[in-house]
């Protein structure tokens, strides 16, 4: 087990807190033009390096720790996103959401003992997480082969990537892929996705429907 060190974690805090806070601004305010976006982003950044409690990452850190990294590249793609102007690309996929959602629920009930699994500390196993990890990525490389969801599957090897050079944001491989508001954001895509689909639902059984 190689856990960072304290130096690299408030590094890290700080940057990823400052890409989330971007995309964040970004995907709220209705900014035409590079530089608008640009300056927004740029302020993001830089008021995360205020010092103490003047920065936003000290008030985030208190409340939600450090962001994984697959919240941070996703975060990153949505960024990438309104500076390409490609707003119909899906930051999260359905299917990368449910995921997420789905493995959360185990590791918080395992954490809360509802299971006794014991999965958070195989998250800092020598063998079994950089295994686990490996095969992860392959399947990123293979959705990437396939040409589905090109975004969502660099994000989640770059992540994992991420953490295999630099073991953060805590050492643990499950912190990479998922924290609470990865979590909160993917069970939102969900239950978006599944309103629309019985939204569509509905509207096309009233339009098949036949008229009196």
């Amino acid at each position: 087990m190689t856990l960072p060190e304290l130096g690299q974690q408030i590094v890290w805090a700080r940057l990823a807190w400052g890409v989330v806070g971007a995309a964040l601004l970004l995907s709220l305010l209705p900014l035409r033009g590079t530089k608008p976006r640009a300056a927004v982003a740029l302020l993001a950044l830089a008021a995360m390096w205020l010092p103490g409690p003047a920065s936003p990452a000290w008030w985030l850190g208190l409340a939600f720790q450090q962001p994984s990294g697959l919240f941070a590249a996703l975060c990153g793609v949505s960024v990438w996103k309104r500076f390409a102007d490609r707003p119909e690309q899906q930051t999260l996929p359905p299917a990368l959401a449910a995921a997420l959602v789905a493995g959360g629920l185990v590791l918080y009930a395992d954490a809360v003992g509802a299971l006794s699994l014991g999965l958070y500390p195989w998250g800092f196993d020598a063998v079994q997480a950089p295994v686990a990890a490996v095969v992860l990525s392959m399947f990123a490389l293979a959705v990437i082969v396939r040409g589905r969801q090109h975004a969502a599957a660099w994000a989640v090897l770059l992540a994992l990537t991420f953490h295999a050079v630099t073991h953060l944001p805590t050492g643990n491989v499950f912190d990479a892929l998922l924290d609470p508001l990865l979590w909160l954001w993917a069970l939102a895509r969900c239950v978006a996705f599944a309103f629309a689909l019985v939204s569509a639902r509905l509207r096309r059984r009233a339009a098949e429907a036949p008229t009196s």
